[in-house]
């Protein structure tokens, strides 16, 4: 007894050290984050060569040693001649020709569209070297969120239109209300067949909790200067004036939905696609909402050959809590969605 006493006081101390070393060494890690730029940095890939490489490596798989060889030697030669040749143009004093440029970038639109403050940065960027051979490609993929702040992303998309830039936005799964209002922004809408597409409307719901507070005897006490600075609460006793005009202002943000989108879109019929529908990409072709159906990746690799394709990304630097935090969120809705497909059958 007095043996395991003694082990288990030593394997206390022992965790009680180790643990002090790791609250220690997390403290000094979030310190020197304080310190660093917290704001984010600009990243960029070619998605061309990631394409050609993956192809190579296909190639390679397929053959045997002798072709390997061979394929490595004949590509090295190729290197060579065209380090030589591009030195020989240098020296002489031409320019490298280059390609023209599809600078492509990816919105994965949240409900608050915080990803905005990202766009923002590489919208700026992508206009500082812009040419007029060059062009942007968004893949977007959002199920809308709130007004301002998919309002905002739209925004900063215009900003393209109103330096004369392509702009082709690319849908592979869905695009809809506040989504669909930064597709629209773009010159041709491409979208997979079934993808979704369209929920051109506006929807607000708030919980009053009001008699239930009644009941148990709980006063709240609401005050406000101006007859309509609040419509609805969530504690008070709603009015039906204050009802009227909540409804009110729905119906004016999506008047200017409507507006916006007929603005971008003057070919459809704005009454028939406004009614807070969603169509599949194949359905929403034939209402005009789209312009052609397919997937990114394939308009993407069309334009390999005479197009130089660099992904733009503005990374934010987040603290380690933040990224401990943000790890747990994600890890619970993964768990709570494994829940509800098991007690839920396909759709498909």
């Amino acid at each position: 007894m007095e043996l395991l006493s003694l082990y288990g006081l030593f394997l206390a101390k022992m965790i009680t050290i180790l643990g002090a070393f790791a609250v220690f060494a997390v403290l000094i890690i979030h310190i020197r984050q304080r310190k660093s730029d917290q704001t984010g940095e600009l990243k960029f890939f070619d998605l061309g060569k990631k394409y050609k490489e993956i192809e190579e490596q296909i190639r390679l798989f397929k053959m045997c040693e002798s072709e390997q060889k061979i394929f490595h030697k004949t590509k090295k030669k190729q290197k060579k001649l065209k380090a030589k040749f591009k030195k020989q143009k240098m020296t002489s004093g031409q320019h490298h020709s280059q390609k023209p440029c599809i600078y492509v970038i990816d919105f994965n639109g949240s409900i608050d569209a915080h990803q905005v403050s990202s766009l923002r940065e590489e919208v700026s960027a992508i206009l500082s070297v812009m040419t007029k051979e060059d062009s942007v490609f968004l893949r977007l993929e959002s199920p809308g969120g709130v007004v301002h702040g998919y309002g905002l992303a739209a925004s900063q998309l215009a900003r393209f239109r109103q330096a004369g830039v392509s702009l082709v936005v690319s849908v592979d799964k869905i695009a809809a209300s506040g989504g669909y209002m930064m597709a629209c922004v773009g010159d041709h809408i491409l979208s997979a067949p079934f993808a979704i597409i369209g929920s051109i409307g506006v929807v607000a719901q708030i919980p009053n909790f009001h008699r239930f507070l009644q009941k148990n005897n709980i006063d709240v006490e609401l005050h406000t200067a101006g007859e309509f600075k609040r419509t609805l609460t969530v504690f008070g006793e709603n009015t039906e004036q204050g009802r009227e005009k909540f409804c009110e202002e729905l119906n004016e943000t999506h008047l200017l939905f409507k507006q916006f989108v007929q603005e971008k879109r003057p070919q459809i019929d704005i009454n028939t696609v406004s009614t807070g529908e969603h169509w599949f990409g194949v359905q929403a072709k034939e209402k005009g909402l789209v312009d052609s159906i397919g997937t990114s990746d394939d308009w993407l690799i069309s334009k390999m050959e005479n197009h130089q394709i660099i992904r733009v990304s503005y990374q934010t630097h987040k603290s380690l809590i933040e990224r401990l935090t943000g790890s747990m969120v994600k890890s619970a809705d993964r768990l709570l969605l494994r829940w509800w497909r098991r007690g839920e059958k396909p759709f498909i």
